[in-house]
């Protein structure tokens, strides 16, 4: 028996946590079934820390990273968190405070540092996959309140970054290394960087789908005390402008506002109650990180050709909620 098949029979049925108190099977075959024809390379599901279940389709391996575009975000609220447990900053603490160059602007010196990451601080967000340099994102106007407009795009990200280099005198990547990466184990196979030299944050990241599971699970415990509990819980917390978005993090739950038409990102409100909300780090392509808190679940699903995931007719469409219905069969 393949590593595979060891696998899947061995959790062919998992135990939910007390407050379901519910027995679920989940369908690996079915999920696979879905994922390979979209693209799919990796999928890999985590119960409890430990891997139950692998496939790797259509050039994938476990020892292959693949780019996670805007999965990238959700780094940048775990690391306010670690910055958090530093005493670099606090998430209610005005971005001026460490931008000097926006104490003159009514609007900007008014941002909080968790609007930001919240997509919800009044920025222009910027154009999708075009990540400004730092200092260019500092430029970018604002056009509503803090907290009042839902904004998707990678300006607030990078403004985060230019942040953190100030409050770390350094790389933010270095940063996150240090305090998450190393605790984890894990590493980047790939980080790309933009003009200025300094790493993109809200996209650019590359991780074998074992390394991303990884972080997902670490997420799920809380940071095993590497990170303030009550900050990285804000991740999970719905903004004002979007609840089905938190700080960094997708909520699957009622209201959510996608970040486009082709996003795939679809909520089945039952399912997501039933399990205790569902968490997810996504990207163009459909690069997917579950976290499903009632399970103790992480899934990690990675897929080739972002740019024709992203554009191309014709294909099988991504949906998280059908996605999730033939894994979790319910």
């Amino acid at each position: 028996m393949n590593r595979r098949s060891f696998l899947a029979a061995s959790a062919a049925a998992l135990l939910v946590s007390p407050a379901f108190a519910q027995d679920i099977t989940l369908n690996f075959e079915a999920a696979a079934a879905y994922s390979r024809p979209r693209r799919g390379v990796s999928l890999l599901v985590m119960h409890q820390g430990r891997i139950i279940y692998e496939d790797y389709a259509n050039g994938g391996a476990s020892d292959r990273g693949w780019e996670l575009a805007s999965g990238t975000k959700s780094f940048t609220g775990v690391m306010a968190a670690a910055a958090v447990q530093d005493r670099l900053l606090s998430l209610d603490e005005p971005a001026a405070d460490t931008l000097r160059e926006w104490r003159g602007d009514l609007i900007k010196r008014r941002i909080a540092i968790h609007q930001l990451l919240s997509l919800e601080s009044g920025l222009q967000a910027g154009a999708i996959g075009r990540p400004p340099t730092y200092a260019d994102a500092l430029n970018i106007p604002a056009e509503n309140e803090p907290g009042t407009h839902f904004a998707y795009g990678p300006a607030p990200f990078q403004i985060f970054g230019e942040i953190m280099r100030r409050k770390t005198n350094g790389n933010p990547l270095n940063y996150l290394t240090r305090r998450v990466f190393d605790h984890i184990g894990i590493a980047p196979t790939e980080w790309r960087r933009g003009a200025d030299g300094m790493p993109f944050m809200p996209q650019g990241a590359a991780f074998t789908a074992r390394d991303w599971a990884r972080f997902g699970d670490w997420v799920r415990t809380g940071g095993a005390g590497h990170v303030d509990r009550a900050a990285l819980a804000q991740c999970f917390v719905p903004s004002h402008a979007n609840p089905g978005y938190g700080m960094s993090w997708w909520l699957l739950r009622p209201g959510l506002i996608p970040p486009g038409h082709r996003a795939g990102i679809e909520v089945d409100a039952a399912m997501s109650e039933r399990y205790g909300g569902i968490r997810m780090a996504a990207g163009a392509g459909d690069q997917r990180l579950y976290i499903v808190p009632g399970l103790d679940l992480v899934i990690a699903r990675q897929a080739d050709h972002i740019l024709r995931g992203m554009f191309a007719r014709g294909e099988a469409r991504w949906s998280d909620a059908d996605f999730l219905h033939a894994l979790l069969g319910s």
